[in-house]
């Protein structure tokens, strides 16, 4: 398992292009027939990816985690991005169709991932934070999801947000989870933004063409900073920064963060005049 600790907004106005994209940026997330995790020291989250093609795979419990197993002092919230896929948690089996997700509390010990067909392999996208206490499995489909159509075409930025794990949907202790899709015509995300003191965040990038790419845009409002992402790349959010992007097509990406406040609507809006 990668650590990476936190960095200021102080030295990290001083990052080349470089620098920023090693200590913010998750390359290669998603590997055949392998779990890839990433131990972030911004509230200790940890943001992973298990692509199932011709095997199982488990997941494993890091020597850096000083735990019995993996979800020993941990949650987890997984979406699946790609093909029909299962998920097996101690023995109990959990389908997981393209943008379904699966809540995991505090104690399960064994949990395994597994594709449908190899052709078409579920691509599982991991977000996990420590907890206090324990809370069941709970599945979402994305049917059931709360969703909410935002934005407009006039501004780039014709969108639906699906919440799964917050405050009024699947329960947790500090993580919340939930995924935007772009319409046609739209490439605008989290914009106006905002930032949130009390609470880091990740986006995952995915069904970007592999021709185009998201300019993610982050740093303090009167700092920004920008990162040139591509389809399946992770990157992670202080919270000090804001967290937007624009890509050169429509695209979807999954939201997530863990901190002090699990309140979805907490943030600290930045109007568009004042970035620079």
């Amino acid at each position: 398992m990668e650590i990476r600790f936190a960095s200021s907004p102080k030295e990290t106005k001083g990052f080349n292009t470089q620098e920023l994209r090693e200590n913010f940026l998750i390359e290669q997330l998603m590997v055949d027939d392998q779990l890839k995790l990433v131990y972030s020291h911004y509230d200790r989250v940890i943001v992973g990816g298990a692509k199932p093609v011709g095997k199982t795979i488990e997941l494993e419990n890091p020597a850096e985690l000083r735990a019995d197993y993996f979800l020993h002092r941990r949650e987890i919230g997984i979406i699946n991005v790609g093909g029909a896929g299962k998920v097996v948690v101690d023995g109990e089996t959990y389908n997981l169709g393209k943008l379904d997700c699966l809540y995991i509390g505090k104690g399960k010990q064994k949990v395994a991932f597994s594709s449908e067909d190899a052709a078409n392999p579920a691509v599982f996208y991991l977000l996990s934070t420590p907890a206090h206490a324990e809370y069941p499995v709970q599945f979402v489909a994305k049917t059931d999801a709360e969703n909410a159509v935002l934005g407009s075409l006039q501004t780039s930025n014709e969108r639906t947000i699906y919440r799964y794990i917050h405050e009024n949907g699947a329960k947790s202790c500090q993580l919340v989870m939930g995924l935007t899709i772009l319409n046609t015509g739209s490439v605008w995300n989290t914009m106006p933004s905002h930032t949130h003191t009390r609470r880091m965040e990740a986006y995952f990038y995915f069904d970007v063409p592999n021709d185009q790419r998201v300019i993610h845009l982050m740093g303090e409002p009167t700092e920004t900073r920008h990162i040139v992402m591509a389809n399946h790349e992770a990157v992670v959010s202080p919270p000090w920064s804001i967290h937007s992007g624009c890509g050169t097509s429509n695209y979807g990406f999954i939201w997530g963060m863990g901190g002090e406040n699990y309140t979805y609507s907490d943030m600290d809006a930045v109007a568009i005049g004042e970035l620079k």
